[in-house]
């Protein structure tokens, strides 16, 4: 029996029923939010803090290493180990106690920052610390690396917010702090060596580096629950926190200041915190550009002059008070916006708080990294250091996207180091060791937050002196003696650059069905976008997003965006995960996949995938038989063809019990009827009226099961004027086919699509699109299967109905006022087209809106498929079926995609409306 084999054994032995052994399950924790790439030999979800003991018995006796991990965020490699990783998210994920007297929470360390904020809100509290990863980061993780984010002027560090802990040592006594812990031998080596921690220790806010020895300090308390917060899990491992919580102050206003550069606005810093902002950051237009690009121009709300900003953010109970230190704030700046009301102010943050995975790519377009991503400097130095930090940069050839908490004097940055080339390891190197050299030089720390983790604890050194390194040792020895707890972390580190995930890729360029455009032809920097932000694990529907709804469903790590990209990272990198393509694990990982390309908008790295797990599986079955669900769901348009001929002989054949299941479908799932009219043959006898030309684009959902929305599209562009047209031939946008992996038939399908559409483009036509998602392959996956020049001008000349007519001179939509809408955009509109026009237009014409986020659960083929019923149901169930039950019988749902109104129509007793049936219903 191989080591990994009997500790898992042994584990088992002792209760700890939840390991994982599997290689998918390896591969999904091999890496974190960082550069690093560390496949464990097990991994662990622990249930109770008895299970951490014996967990940490075990590895002691099995002399295999242990490191803790929440929800897999950290920057520096703090959450990857080569033993056992004990994950807490799963299970120990529980607000145990919220007491509003004594403004306390009690928390399990797996619980999400954002749920215990949801807990604590009712009592009018929070819980101050606020990082940019909140929706998915974990208090035990934030315990780990005295995480701060961007309101630490007003609420203070993670440290500060830390009442008490329980936890394990690595030599396994249990510790319950402040009351029971290590002391005797703690506090000998603290008394022996005062001189050192008093000079070197505790200099300004964000030294964060090494582990925090000032709280040992006799007049400082010697709190050893304050110098366990920022150790990275190499000294304990949490098992419960005590946590203060703060009141939120009635008023806010936000203050945004310009200056000509980023250095002039870390200059302008310090003299702000003279009037007590709860915040003060810095952005650069470099990153604002990028937010621009992504999410369009109108996702940056208006700015004042400048190219860089810093955001000021001033709270208090006293309106008055507020407003005027925010006039006073204002004054500081070359130009200046106040900003007080919250929505403003939310979407003014949301460019910061995406800094981290807008910043995956660096303003030269190359893969941007961490590693040197969060280094701090007392305030008043900021703006110095910022000048010479960007001279080290040009003299090294790199760029990058700054940004950072510059009240607090804190930098985070990601480097397109080139660590795909040759000789990229030694760049990474010698930059890394210049970058510590010049925050060393102005009194500053390697890290203001996310700890030293793989990244920076071999530099340590340039910041300490070799006393204050032998500190570090000795505290370690006290703690953890065997070396069990995230060993090469902070003491006898390992190299920083070992362990590297991006050099150990390999390229993947040959015999691709897909272009990756953006990738340089590229699979393999395709999947590694993905920096592990995590994003994918947060429930990001209540602001319309929709990514990763198999996540949402199953809160399974393999089940969310990130989770498959680290499998086919794996996959590309060939050690872990063999057979390539066909590997069990890629495909385990893709399974619950919905295709719903939710990623590709919502991830802020770019992540597509849909178009992934399109290209495995074309790869995967070319020239193989394939699964029957292919053959039937995914040439659905050749089938409904047929069926077009014989339509009642067609549905009363899907409907012999048992039939459907032999073509791949789901017993459960219901089937909606073949129309027994098709949209074209009743758009061929009607008799043409005057207008603007317009081209119809007939997908097979539309002609064949809801022609109904076809007649609704035309009665809608004739009253606005237009006068709609149709191709000579029958046309299909091949989704069936993407979505199936069968690339091959669909360049071909699509490529005759394209040719036919290409006059209309030519001539300036637009062509208008009735299914969401047979839109968005005309506007994007044309461009991936081929020749952008060729699909390019159909691209650019294909719009949705609310983008035509929103753009059509003199069109007024038909009055909608007093009508209730809850409307489920489709989740390809979401992801390619964006439904903000439509929301516009609804609005305009006096509808009221609840637009829901997150995916409808059937994503085309997905949820018919046999397998997929449950999670599809799950999926449903988290946004759209409570909002449908809750909705009143006069409310109109509103689901323009073809897969929505038949989730809505089979699991509900509801119907949903296409947009063109809306405005349709109310034309004279």
């Amino acid at each position: 029996m191989d080591r990994a084999a009997a500790l898992a054994a042994d584990l088992r032995r002792r209760g700890i029923t939840d390991v994982l052994d599997d290689s998918t399950s390896r591969a999904l924790h091999s890496s974190d939010a960082s550069l690093y790439r560390v496949p464990p030999l097990l991994v662990a979800r622990p249930r109770s803090a008895d299970d951490v003991a014996a967990a940490i018995e075990l590895c002691a006796r099995h002399e295999i290493p242990l490191t803790a991990r929440g929800g897999g965020t950290s920057v520096a490699g703090n959450a990857v180990g080569p033993g056992l990783v004990l994950d807490f998210s799963r299970h120990m994920n529980q607000v145990l106690h919220v007491d509003a007297e004594t403004r306390t929470a009690v928390v399990q360390p797996g619980v999400v920052q954002a749920a215990l904020q949801r807990a604590a809100a009712p009592y009018g509290l929070r819980f101050g610390p606020d990082p940019s990863t909140h929706t998915r980061c974990t208090i035990g993780g934030m315990i780990g690396n005295n995480a701060c984010g961007s309101r630490t002027l007003g609420y203070g560090r993670t440290s500060d917010n830390v009442a008490g802990l329980k936890a394990v040592a690595g030599d396994g006594t249990a510790l319950d702090l402040p009351a029971q812990g290590i002391t005797a031998a703690l506090r000998d080596l603290a008394m022996g060596n005062l001189a050192t921690i008093r000079t070197e220790f505790g200099r300004f806010g964000r030294q964060m580096s090494g582990y925090a020895l000032e709280h040992l300090l006799p007049e400082r308390g010697f709190d050893v629950a304050r110098l366990l917060v920022g150790s990275e899990g190499t000294l304990a491992v949490l098992t419960e926190a005590t946590v203060r919580l703060v009141a939120d102050p009635a008023h806010r206003a936000l203050v945004v200041l310009g200056y000509a550069d980023i250095a002039a606005a870390g200059d302008a810093a310090p003299a702000m915190l003279a009037h007590r902002p709860t915040a003060c950051e810095g952005i650069d237009a470099r990153i604002v550009d990028v937010v621009r690009l992504r999410r369009g121009p109108g996702a940056v709300p208006p700015l004042p002059r400048g190219a860089a900003w810093l955001f000021v953010e001033v709270a208090g109970d006293d309106e008055a008070e507020v407003l005027e230190r925010a006039v006073r704030v204002a004054a500081g700046g070359e130009d200046a916006l106040v900003v007080t009301d919250p929505a403003r102010a939310a979407a003014l943050w949301r460019i910061r708080e995406d800094g981290a995975g807008l910043s995956g790519r660096s303003p030269a377009g190359r893969p941007a990294h961490a590693g040197w991503e969060d280094a701090a400097v007392p305030p008043e130095m900021l703006g110095r250091y910022l000048r010479d930090f960007d001279a080290l940069l040009a003299g090294h050839g790199l760029t990058g996207l700054p940004y950072g908490h510059f009240g607090d004097g804190c930098l985070h940055i990601r480097l397109d180091v080139p660590l795909d080339r040759p000789g990229g390891r030694k760049e990474f190197r010698d930059f890394l060791v210049a970058a510590a050299t010049l925050v060393a030089g102005y009194g500053g720390s390697l890290s203001g937050e996310h700890g030293d983790g793989r990244a920076r604890s071999e530099l340590l050194p340039l910041m300490y002196s070799q006393a204050a390194i032998d500190l570090f040792a000795g505290v370690k020895a006290i703690f953890d003696p065997g070396d069990v707890l995230n060993p090469g972390v902070l003491v006898r580190p390992r190299p920083l650059d070992a362990d590297l995930r991006i050099p150990a890729a390999r390229p993947v360029r040959e015999g691709l069905a897909l272009a990756y455009r953006h990738d340089g032809g590229d699979f393999g920097q395709a999947v590694h976008r993905c920096t592990g932000v995590g994003k994918c694990r947060a429930d990001n529907t209540a602001a319309g997003g929709v990514m990763c709804p198999s996540y949402l469903a199953t809160r399974e790590e393999k089940d969310s965006t990130r989770g498959r990209a680290r499998v086919l990272q794996e996959m590309i990198n060939g050690s872990g995960v063999t057979g390539f393509w066909r590997s069990p694990e890629v495909h385990e990982a893709l399974d619950l996949c919905l295709s719903c390309k939710g990623c590709a908008s919502d991830c802020p790295t770019g992540i597509d995938m849909a178009a992934y797990k399109s290209e495995v599986l074309h790869q995967t079955y070319k020239g193989r038989v394939r699964p029957l669900a292919h053959y039937s769901l995914g040439r659905l348009p050749r089938w409904a063809r047929l069926a077009s001929r014989v339509p009642r002989a067609a549905n009363a054949l899907m409907r012999v019990p048992g039939l459907p299941a032999l073509a791949g479908v789901d017993r459960r799932r219901g089937l909606p009827e073949f129309a027994r009219e098709t949209f074209r043959a009743w758009f061929e006898r009607r008799r043409p009226v005057e207008g603007r030309p317009v081209m119809l684009f007939v997908d097979t959902f539309t002609d064949h099961f809801a022609p109904e929305i076809g007649r609704a599209t035309v009665k809608v562009l004739e009253a606005a004027g237009y006068r709609p047209r149709i191709s000579e031939r029958r046309q299909c946008c091949a989704l069936t086919w993407i979505s199936t992996g069968q690339l091959d038939a669909a360049r071909a399908i699509l490529g005759r699509t394209v040719a036919e559409l290409a006059q209309a483009a030519g001539e300036g036509v637009p062509i208008v699109g009735m299914e969401p998602s047979c839109t968005a392959v005309l506007r994007s996956d044309a461009l991936e299967l081929l020749d952008e020049a060729v699909a390019g001008p159909v691209a650019r000349m294909t719009r949705t109905l609310a983008e035509l007519l929103s753009g059509t001179p003199g069109w007024r939509p038909p009055a909608l006022d007093g009508v209730t809408v809850v409307a489920q955009p489709h989740c390809h509109h979401h992801a390619v087209m964006g439904w903000e026009q439509d929301l516009r237009l609804l609005r305009e014409a006096g509808a009221q809106v609840s637009r829901l986020g997150g995916c409808c659960g059937l994503a085309g083929n997905f949820g018919v498929e046999k397998g997929h019923y449950d999670v599809s149901v799950a999926v449903a169930e988290h946004q759209l079926l409570p909002a449908i039950r809750e909705a009143g019988p006069g409310t109109a749902v509103l689901a323009d995609g073809f897969s929505c109104r038949t989730q809505i129509a089979d699991l509900s007793a509801r119907k949903g409306t296409h947009l063109a049936q809306l405005l349709a219903d109310r034309l004279p």
